[in-house]
């Protein structure tokens, strides 16, 4: 049986990088709120990572509250961990998953192949305007010695006109040359215009499931 989640190419070629992007599971009614909806897909997210070889890997997680505070992980994660008041998660770290649940809003994956170290970023409207990203960026070259023009970037499938009022997802990827990275990848795809895919937050009228980001380092 196929799998319902997707891999990006830009990220697949990478060694020692593992991703994946989730897509909606069939037969889970999700018409609830977040706490509810997660608790719904929490086995069948767990099905997927066991399928996929890294269900014995921590996860991390983080509250998402639509900032652009970044929490930097410098040490080995044993257990499950979450993080309060925070939209991005980076690390050189290997062995654990940095996880972001999204819903329109885009999961931005950055990858630094050769130090290596990598970063997973929650950014929506609020976000973007608030620089996440570029602070995910900005972090990872201060704290790990990256360089953005080492840096790959993929942007998910996030909600985009004509059923958002702005596009988010191209100020991400202007925010990303800014900030003096060449490699960015973006999908393109809506997912408000793919119910039968994905889950989308303004098109459910926020009663709706999540796709799960995961980055981490083998």
């Amino acid at each position: 049986m196929q799998l319902p989640v997707e891999q990006f190419d830009a990220l697949s070629h990478i060694p020692n990088c593992r991703h994946i992007f989730t897509r909606r599971i069939p037969g889970i009614d999700v018409a609830h709120d977040k706490t509810e909806a997660l608790r719904r897909l929490e086995a069948a997210h767990l099905g997927i990572r066991r399928a996929l070889g890294v269900a014995d890997w921590p996860l991390i997680t983080t509250e998402q509250i639509h900032g652009n505070k970044i929490a930097v992980v410098d040490r080995a994660i044993r257990s499950d961990k979450y993080v309060a008041a925070c939209d991005g998660l980076i690390t050189n770290q290997r062995g654990f998953a940095l996880g972001i649940h999204v819903a329109d809003c885009c999961a931005v994956y950055i990858v630094d192949p050769k130090t290596p170290a990598i970063g997973l970023v929650h950014s929506g409207k609020k976000g973007t305007e608030l620089g996440v990203v570029t602070n995910a960026i900005a972090q990872m070259s201060s704290r790990f010695g990256s360089k953005p023009s080492d840096l790959i970037v993929q942007l998910s499938p996030c909600i985009r006109p004509p059923h958002y009022e702005i596009d988010f997802a191209a100020k991400i990827i202007e925010q990303c040359h800014a900030q003096g990275v060449d490699q960015i990848y973006d999908c393109g795809i809506c997912t408000a215009c793919h119910l039968d895919l994905y889950y989308s937050y303004r098109a459910e009228k926020g009663r709706t499931g999540r796709m799960l980001a995961l980055l981490g380092l083998d």
